[in-house]
């Protein structure tokens, strides 16, 4: 599926790349500068090395036997460049040290090659349009680290150990994730842990380069519903971008109203991931029965015979952690 970009998300990746670039350069007259400290000679010898052009010129102006004169020119050059190679490679730094170091050496860093979109332009323009559709939703990610267990103990051994079970589930889940993963559907009651974990495993897949997109079910079909009716709007489509990231997690399905456009562009979406066997995570405050009773068949299928089930288990967190800060404040 071929996406196309707003000219505002073409502008952001342009202005990304030539912050790199400028940081490129930066980073080789840093490294010039230690290798002068370390050797005034390395300094002559780039300067000789530099003056050659203009050396070359006043010999062709000049006229006389320009080809002898050349050659020397050219042996005096190259024994300058292979002196400064050599302290380069006494004191200890890598042969390229005085090339500039691209980000991504096939169009170092211009986002073209071979008169072609280069694959780090489309992923930037692709991570500009995830954060973009993460917006949407108002939730900060949480860590793994935050999570605790200690919220379930009060609620028997059987809660806390589930919990903890599903706890390393989902560790284990971020840490080995790759596009071919397998799909999760978070079921369980309000407040018991659903979203904490799934944006904690957002936030491991994010720091290992992978593209995700979080959403909330009600605001992101509200705006695809939109966009399909509002005609004059093109240049963004979120449905593509929901099929082809690398991870889609959907929280609080469910609570989203119902139309039977609605109810396509889930099935739709849910759909097309799975042909092409792209991982989501979907949590759910429904029962299996409410799942059957709200959603057709196609749907229901798809997210009971085609996902792992994680039924989460407890009494509501946030109800308890509130009561603690009241007696706190007390």
């Amino acid at each position: 599926m071929k996406l196309g970009y707003s000219n505002e998300t073409y502008k952001q990746a342009r202005e990304m790349l030539e912050k790199q670039r400028i940081r490129n350069e930066r980073e080789l007259e840093n490294r010039r500068a230690i290798l002068y400290k370390r050797s005034p000679r390395a300094e002559q010898l780039e300067q000789s090395i530099a003056r050659t052009s203009i050396a070359a010129a006043r010999i062709i102006f000049k006229g006389g036997n320009v080809k002898e004169e050349m050659e020397k020119l050219k042996e005096k050059n190259l024994a300058a460049q292979a002196e400064l190679e050599s302290i380069i490679r006494r004191l200890g730094f890598s042969e390229n040290y005085l090339d500039i170091q691209y980000r991504c050496g096939k169009c170092h860093d211009t986002g073209y090659a071979n008169d072609k979109m280069c694959e780090c332009m489309k992923k930037i323009c692709r991570d500009i349009e995830y954060q973009k559709l993460n917006e949407l939703s108002p939730l900060e990610l949480s860590g793994f680290d935050t999570f605790s267990l200690e919220y379930y103990s009060d609620d028997g051994s059987d809660a806390e150990r589930i919990m903890r079970r599903i706890f390393n589930r989902c560790k284990k889940y971020a840490e080995e994730f790759s596009v071919k993963t397998y799909s999760m559907l978070f079921q369980g009651g309000p407040g018991l842990g659903k979203t904490h974990l799934s944006l904690a495993i957002a936030q491991e897949v994010i720091n290992s380069g992978y593209g995700v997109v979080y959403v909330s079910a009600p605001v992101i079909f509200d705006r695809i519903e939109n966009e399909h009716f509002d005609f004059q709007k093109s240049e963004f489509d979120t449905i593509s971008h929901l099929t082809e990231c690398d991870l889609l997690i959907i929280d609080d399905l469910g609570t989203e109203s119902i139309t039977k456009f609605k109810s396509a562009a889930i099935y739709n979406i849910i759909n097309a991931r799975m042909l092409s066997s792209k991982p989501m995570i979907i949590s759910t405050n429904m029962t299996l029965g409410e799942i059957e009773n709200r959603y057709d068949e196609r749907i229901v299928s798809r997210l009971i015979g085609n996902m792992a089930r994680i039924e989460f288990v407890g009494s509501d967190i946030r109800q308890k952690k509130k009561r603690q800060n009241s007696k706190e404040i007390e």
